[in-house]
């Protein structure tokens, strides 16, 4: 529903702030309208990918600006028209009002939706600011200044009853039409923008989740992580929002529909909150029922109302939020289920160390780039290669790519290298961390970077058994300096970048943090070490060399999702339809790993759910 409210809130605010021109040059047809309208939205959606950075520094003036001249205007026409107007806030006058409107009098509270449906673009960037900014700033500036606005304009029409659909335009004082024309203007594109920044936001939380596609995410500021910009969804709001204005030409349907789109955004987060007061903040049952009827005696009336609306303009947010839940909801379905299988089926170690050094097949001359989501274990994709080809490279490396919630990842903390198995194995871990502004580049840089990291791992894995000579039960186990729980951790997405450069516990897969490779290249640029270079490792560097000139190969797995030939209807269309048609048109993992085509082999299998 706030997706849908993304679509709405530009069109209408658009729209009603454009409708100012006409009352100026009474001629001018609403077609002139609605064009001038689409062209500020074209132009609205066609620069977000620049980021608010530069310019969100006037959103708050012009807002603030916005605020003051409603209030303002609205004393002014208070004490110029009917001063009466305020016996408004006497309760006695609503009872009075459904007395003697009875179910249109229930019914036009569809229509005094209206009066708040644009407050709730102030914050819709919530979690962009802290909860004491949005309590001060609704509390001293918000409320007290739509009030005065709205009995300003109610002392207008005692006068004027004939001005009720252009009141606010009219309601302003001639001097000051034209400065509040462009602050308004000012104010709705703000709007806008803040209804779309919000997308943006639940977009990315929702791929956070899984529970939508994957969509391309860039972040527009080095500094404001939230500030994001999402290509695909930025132009499908375009489109959907331009169809809007263009089809119902009507700001009154435009206003039913984002009306709907509030009112029940308000009482599912009321039902949200309900959730949080007994499961977060365990509060009192009795402090829960006294919140919920008191919400729901105001929501829930509201709500009602705007159910008479639906045919009236109010089916359009129902539509779009049903159809946004679906695709969500089976591209949830889908990548959990493919998931949830990847990880029940990774390979264990054990299976790994019984096939013997050369895995029970023909290690040929090469590197192999194993991709994988996963950052502990060996994936399924792998046993089913290696159990349908007859042979593997003499040199097998998983590369798992992480994206962590920091600006930059340097470069000396770029890779986290494994050793998988004895030595002799030639298996090995990378654990390559980027942040959301690094770009891992489709060039030799990634691979240079990769194996030079490969070669500080040897060196510092040889330096270390050569401290330990004295305790041979540490190098039987191959043990170098780990942190098990920092990389669950890490799978998880939960850990940051200092807590897995620390490591401190051992296991069977052993591990070292790769230092800078520029810190530390020698004149060859890799580590063969010094004078007192161990023979082995210069061996095992000279080996790794000669594969690498052999050739590197980029395996990527490709988990296909089907259902049983025995599931119903719903599913085989849910999962053989849509979700392989979302997968299809989603970015592949080829191109998200900025994997060079003419080295990558796809490993396909099949799941059947």
């Amino acid at each position: 529903m706030v997706i849908g409210d993304g679509i709405l809130t530009p069109a209408i605010s658009v729209l009603s702030a454009t409708g100012g021109i006409r009352l100026d040059q009474p001629k001018m047809s609403d077609e002139v309208v609605v064009l001038v309208s689409v062209a500020i939205l074209v132009v609205l959606f066609s620069v977000q990918h620049y980021g608010t950075d530069r310019i969100s520094w006037l959103f708050a003036p012009i807002v603030l600006v916005w605020f003051i001249l409603i209030g303002v205007i609205g004393i002014i026409n208070i004490c110029k028209y009917d001063s009466s107007v305020l016996k408004a806030f006497s309760p006695i006058y609503i009872i009075q009002y459904f007395k003697r409107g009875g179910k249109n009098g229930w019914t036009s509270l569809g229509g005094i939706m209206l009066s708040i449906t644009g407050t709730e673009a102030v914050f819709a960037d919530l979690s962009h600011f802290p909860v004491s900014a949005i309590q001060i700033s609704f509390t001293v500036i918000v409320f007290p200044t739509l009030i005065l606005a709205y009995s300003g304009q109610a002392a207008y029409l005692m006068e004027n009853p004939d001005h009720v659909f252009d009141v606010f335009y009219r309601s302003i004082p001639e001097s000051i039409y034209w400065p509040m024309f462009l602050v308004a203007t000012g104010a709705a594109v703000v709007a806008s923008q803040a209804t779309i920044s919000a997308t943006f936001s639940l977009i990315k939380q929702a791929l956070a989740l899984s529970c939508f596609p994957n969509v391309k995410v860039v972040h527009t500021s080095k500094i404001y992580h939230h500030q994001i910009y999402i290509p695909d969804i930025n132009w499908i709001l375009m489109v959907l929002c331009v169809t809007v204005t263009a089809a119902f030409q009507n700001q009154n349907q435009i206003g039913n529909a984002s009306g709907t789109a509030v009112a029940v955004v308000m009482i599912v987060t009321t039902f949200l909150m309900v959730l949080i007061m007994i499961l977060v903040w365990r509060c009192h049952w009795i402090l829960v029922v006294i919140f919920t009827v008191l919400s729901l005696i105001v929501e829930g009336t509201y709500f009602t109302s705007v159910l008479f609306k639906i045919n009236q303009g109010g089916w359009v947010p129902l539509v779009i939020a049903a159809t946004f839940f679906i695709i969500m909801y089976i591209w949830h379905y889908g990548s959990k289920k493919r998931y949830e299988f990847e990880m029940h089926s990774k390979v264990s170690m054990a299976w790994i160390l019984g096939l013997g050094p050369s895995l029970g097949l023909v290690r040929v001359p090469g590197v192999g780039l194993v991709y994988t989501e996963l950052a502990r274990g060996v994936p399924l994709m792998f046993s089913h290669f290696i159990t349908n080809l007859p042979a593997i490279h003499s040199v097998v490396v998983f590369v798992c790519l992480k994206y962590l919630p920091v600006y930059t990842v340097p470069e000396e903390e770029r890779f986290l290298i494994k050793r998988i198995g004895p030595k002799n194995f030639h298996m090995f871990r990378c654990v390559a961390r980027y942040g959301y502004k690094d770009l891992h580049k489709k060039d030799d840089d990634f691979e240079k970077m990769l194996f030079d990291s490969l070669y500080t791992y040897v060196r510092v894995e040889y330096m270390m058994e050569e401290c330990t000579e004295s305790e041979p039960s540490l190098l039987d186990d191959q043990e170098t300096r780990c942190s098990g729980e920092a990389l669950e951790a890490h799978e998880n997405g939960s850990t940051t970048l200092s807590s897995i450069v620390d490591f401190t516990v051992t296991s069977v897969e052993s591990i070292a943090p790769a230092e800078s490779p520029r810190a530390n290249n020698n004149s060859n640029g890799h580590f063969a070490g010094g004078p007192r270079a161990s023979r082995t490792e210069i061996e095992e560097i000279e080996y790794l060399d000669r594969c690498r000139a052999a050739g590197v190969v980029h395996i990527l797995g490709n988990t296909v999702v089907t259902a049983r030939r025995d599931a119903n209807f719903l599913k085989k269309l849910a999962i053989n339809y849509i979700y392989a048609l979302l997968r299809k048109i989603c970015r592949e993992n080829s191109v998200m790993f900025n994997v060079p085509h003419e080295s990558l082999l796809n490993v396909g299998q099949i799941f059947y759910v």
